[in-house]
């Protein structure tokens, strides 16, 4: 099967859009299938990348680490035809996702989306939220969506929401699946270097937060808690890793709360280096509100690092043995989550372990996201006749690609 993937984000920008893209295409790929991605320049690019076509873009006002096409739509057109596509698979509701949907409707191929981004979750971005309203993101998401043959949610909560906007569509429930191979043990030394690098002794409880350091990640209820946790537990020492818009605001917000010498800011790993951090500590702590799947925490759980974290309908299933971590519900519980936690003893399940790393793996990724691209091209057969010849997105189908 020959598969395009239409992103606005992918490497060298870093975010679990990336990820997960490049983890699906590997996985893929492994299963005998071709794809290509279409996506954005990039200054940073470096090197010239094997089955990846670029479009040129410019960077996003308010988010300007993000881009955004600004032509190229009949190039596009004309290598998926050259590469006679089977389907194709968009990864956002922009730009080359609405190139991507155009594209296909040409060709006359099925096309399918992943809803990656809750983006309720992201109005304080633009405008303070006063420019576009929760009521924008459903008439938008609806009008994307028309025609799709299937989409793929990485959780409940993205289910739950699209059925509140009354979409239509298929959705699959398929998350996002990490290489489990890349958290296999490390040796005891290079779990001591990250300590040495932060001054964590071994005698200190090791809490590691990792993510994107934005208001919607929400380390300030983890900061928030603190005080109460160091009462309790005057050994802790709380590791933040990543960057980010809310930086500075934390940085003070733990200045103001007399934390210093319980937290650290790290700033952003690579991601390559990333597994013996997690390796190192003794509990991933979040309390993030914006997670449709949250690739850290199936890291940790790859790690065998137990969490600490805000539940959802993606989380509570997957940490549903006190042997693999805890949830909790509202911010204020964090600290008395975390404090009960570390005080109870919990023994490790080897088959459950086991059957959980299959669940999150990328193999069982790939798997599963062949089988929705062999459903999807049969429902877009059956109701290929029933389409409408005008698009209900509001956007004229690219008949010119066809003169």
């Amino acid at each position: 099967m020959k598969i395009g993937f239409f992103t606005d984000t992918y490497f060298p920008q870093v975010s679990g859009v990336s990820t997960s893209i490049r983890t699906l295409k590997q996985e893929l790929e492994a299963r005998g299938h071709e794809v290509f991605i279409f996506t954005t320049t990039d200054p940073n690019v470096r090197e010239v990348e094997e089955r990846i076509i670029r479009m040129p873009s410019i960077p996003f006002i308010s988010f300007k680490e993000r881009r955004v096409v600004v032509r190229g739509m009949l190039y596009a057109y004309y290598v998926a035809k050259d590469l006679e596509l089977d389907i194709i698979h968009t990864h956002t509701e922009f730009g080359l996702g609405l190139l991507g949907k155009h594209v296909a409707k040409a060709m006359e191929i099925p096309c399918v989306h992943t809803y990656h981004t809750m983006y309720e979750d992201y109005l304080h971005y633009i405008a303070n939220g006063k420019l576009i309203r929760p009521v924008h993101v459903k008439q938008l998401s609806k009008m994307y969506t028309a025609h799709l043959s299937g989409i793929i949610c990485p959780s409940q909560r993205v289910v739950d929401k699209l059925e509140e906007y009354h979409i239509s569509a298929p959705k699959y429930i398929i998350p996002t699946g990490i290489d489990v191979s890349k958290f296999k043990p490390v040796s005891s030394e290079r779990k001591q270097e990250v300590k040495d690098r932060y001054d964590i002794t071994d005698d200190q409880l090791f809490l590691l937060s990792i993510s994107r350091i934005s208001y919607e990640k929400n380390i300030q209820t983890i900061l928030n808690g603190m005080p109460e946790v160091i009462k309790a537990l005057p050994h802790v020492r709380l590791l933040v890793v990543g960057d980010g818009p809310y930086k500075k605001e934390l940085e003070k917000q733990a200045t103001e709360l007399g934390i210093l010498e319980h937290v650290t800011f790290a700033g952003e790993i690579p991601n390559e280096d990333i597994s013996p951090f997690y390796q190192a500590a003794d509990i991933f702590v979040s309390a993030s509100d914006s997670e449709t799947q949250g690739l850290t925490y199936t890291e940790a759980m790859a790690a065998n690092t137990r969490v600490v974290a805000k539940g959802n309908d993606y989380l509570d299933p997957l940490f549903d043995d006190l042997s693999l971590g805890v949830t909790y519900k509202e911010n204020e519980d964090f600290a008395e989550a975390l404090i009960d936690y570390v005080a109870g003893s919990y023994e490790t399940n080897e088959a459950l372990i086991k059957r959980k790393l299959y669940e999150i793996s990328s193999t069982a990724f790939g798997e599963r996201v062949e089988t929705f691209y062999h459903e999807s091209i049969l429902y877009y057969q059956i109701h290929q006749e029933d389409e409408e010849t005008t698009d209900d997105d509001g956007l004229s189908s690219l008949r010119i690609f066809k003169k």
